[in-house]
């Protein structure tokens, strides 16, 4: 039975909680058997600790496990938070209303063009205020949940740098 390991696909089941402000575990996430997580090991772009934990691991295996802010996302960083001219959003002189709005996360690229999603917080009358700090910074995640299956990644798959096919990614 393959391990999990670099260069295999791995598909998991699990449950995601995050402790809230009462230090209450809170499930923020569920990835079901119907709808499984399926990920490039060693490539995957998730956490090198959340990796670290399921190193090793067989198909049947459970686990559980906890990762703090440091081991994860990050801590929330209040500087993420920034006020962008709201023209920025205008496409032909106008501004979508369905995309702007508060709660939405929306594409955005910086001056040296790297990606990022930006949360927006609130839309004021020349300024749009948007967070860019991931969605589960500053917060400490507990994982609960099963690996479902563990194979060999494809050549194709390892070129490409992530999962094809079932769970993973069509072209």
């Amino acid at each position: 039975m393959a391990q999990i390991s670099e260069k295999k696909v791995v598909t998991i089941t699990y449950d995601l909680s995050v402790t809230d402000e009462n230090q209450e575990k809170v499930l923020v996430e569920s990835a079901e058997a119907d709808a499984p997580m399926v990920f490039l090991f060693g490539q995957s772009g998730l956490p090198e600790e959340f990796e670290r934990q399921l190193d090793g691991k067989q198909a049947g295996d459970s686990f559980n496990f906890s990762l703090t802010p440091k081991q994860a996302y990050g801590e929330y960083d209040q500087q993420a938070v920034v006020d962008i001219p709201k023209n920025v959003f205008e496409i032909d002189g106008q501004i979508d209303g369905e995309m702007l709005q508060v709660g939405n996360f929306l594409p955005m690229a910086d001056n040296q063009g790297h990606h990022m999603q930006g949360k927006v917080l609130e839309i004021g009358d020349e300024a749009v205020k948007m967070d860019f700090n991931h969605p589960l910074a500053g917060m400490v995640m507990h994982f609960d949940g099963k690996v479902a299956d563990v194979r060999e990644a494809t050549q194709e798959e390892l070129d490409h740098g992530h999962v094809h096919g079932e769970g993973g990614h069509h072209h």
